[in-house]
């Protein structure tokens, strides 16, 4: 023990010698002064882009089909009754892939007008952003509701827009996000009930048979497992929630 410490002590303390023989690469972080403006334009827009990293999941859940999927998800699994099958990483696995299959024809548009044009400095950073929002805005007008989009609009009171460019980013993005809650729990609801008559038929059956201590979900999630095999249930479930978005 006492030469494990030792050995431990003389590593601490050979340490700062051997990073100065072998030359080691070592990263600082502060402040200092700047020489020019454009030092300054260059930090501001690493920090502006690392706070776009930080906010890419919430972008990804408020502007693209991410939001319906999982929560569809979501609901089969609450409706068959398996507890955590499938666990939620491949809940949230499925739904994000599903998604990446949904956006590819916008994602791709963003690509061609806006990201490639900007890598080839044929346009510049403005003018990239508002080449990547068309498609994006043409995609959540797609899906979003009237009726929502107007209760936006009446809460920000801001008056009727003559054409969809009249549209703030910022009204649409909530508006679409209500829109695709009521479709994913209007979906959820049919998905329930096939499941609710399984479970209603179990729990009848076990009551005339007396056997009222029997918990009828436990019965039942054999029954709903089979139909929703024999029916390609998760055949249907993807089918559905892909083409809700054409």
């Amino acid at each position: 023990m006492r030469r494990i410490v030792a050995v431990l002590i003389a590593a601490v303390l050979l340490l700062p010698a051997l990073a100065q023989a072998q030359g080691l690469p070592t990263l600082n972080i502060g402040l200092g002064e700047a020489n020019s403006p454009g030092e300054v334009s260059t930090a501001l827009q690493v920090l502006v882009v690392l706070t776009v990293l930080s906010m890419a999941p919430a972008i990804l859940l408020m502007t693209t089909a991410f939001t319906r999927v999982v929560i569809v998800l979501s609901f089969v699994r609450q409706a068959m009754g398996t507890q955590q099958m499938p666990p939620n990483q491949v809940i949230i696995g499925l739904a994000m892939f599903l998604t990446f299959f949904i956006m590819a024809p916008v994602w791709t548009e963003v690509n061609d007008k806006a990201l490639q044009p900007y890598l080839d400095e044929q346009i510049s950073q403005e003018v990239a952003l508002e080449q990547a929002l068309v498609p994006m805005r043409n995609f959540m007008f797609a899906q979003t509701q009237e009726k929502d989009l107007a209760l936006l609009m009446d809460i920000a009171r801001i008056e009727a827009p003559e054409n969809p460019d009249d549209v703030p980013t910022l009204t649409l993005i909530p508006s679409f996000m209500l829109s695709e809650l009521k479709r994913a729990f209007q979906m959820g609801f049919l998905i329930f009930i096939p499941f609710l008559v399984i479970d209603m038929v179990v729990a009848s059956v076990l009551m005339a048979m007396g056997m009222m201590m029997l918990p009828p979900p436990i019965i039942a999630l054999p029954f709903k497992l089979l139909l929703f095999v024999l029916v390609d249930g998760w055949g249907l479930v993807v089918a559905s929630l892909v083409q809700s978005f054409y």
